[in-house]
């Protein structure tokens, strides 16, 4: 007995691939290293808060790093929004580096008010990125194999 299927190959639909191009592990690795540099800032402030002013000098250097990690993350964002066609780690990064850069300079005038619970904010929202660029790499999609083809029986 045939049916009307038999003999016939219908194009495979395409489905998500999950392989992680060089860019997103690119910001893997950046977003990486800019959580780890950031975790280090309330360390260095509490030692300067418990009374030893050399932390106030690893606060300022971790500062530095911190912020050249946010704009070197902003450049990776930037590659994997021009090669990945993904907007979203680029807004992201974004936000986290200028809310950064007024920390930076709320920080060093002195605006505690306004340093402090930016901080909180700014690890908060790192955190979040990390969780993001890790959990999963962003979807591609497959190649429609045998599209328009027709075998024998094809009616």
């Amino acid at each position: 007995m045939v049916t009307g299927f038999h003999g016939v190959r219908r194009a495979v639909a395409a489905r998500p691939v999950h392989r992680t191009s060089p860019a997103w592990w690119a910001l893997r690795a950046v977003v990486s290293v800019h959580l780890v540099a950031i975790f280090g800032q309330p360390v260095f402030a509490g030692v300067f808060l418990s009374g030893d002013y050399d932390g106030l000098r690893l606060h300022e250097a971790g500062a530095n790093v911190t912020t050249s990690a946010g704009y070197l993350q902003l450049i990776v964002a930037i590659m994997v929004w021009v090669r990945l066609r993904q907007v979203r780690p680029f807004l992201a990064t974004l936000a986290v580096v200028v809310a950064e850069t007024v920390q930076y300079f709320a920080g060093m005038e002195g605006a505690l008010w306004l340093h402090l619970p930016l901080g909180v904010a700014t690890v908060a929202g790192l955190v979040v990125q990390f969780i993001a660029v890790w959990r999963r790499p962003p979807l591609r999609r497959a190649k429609v194999r045998n599209a328009g083809k027709a075998e024998a029986g094809d009616a």
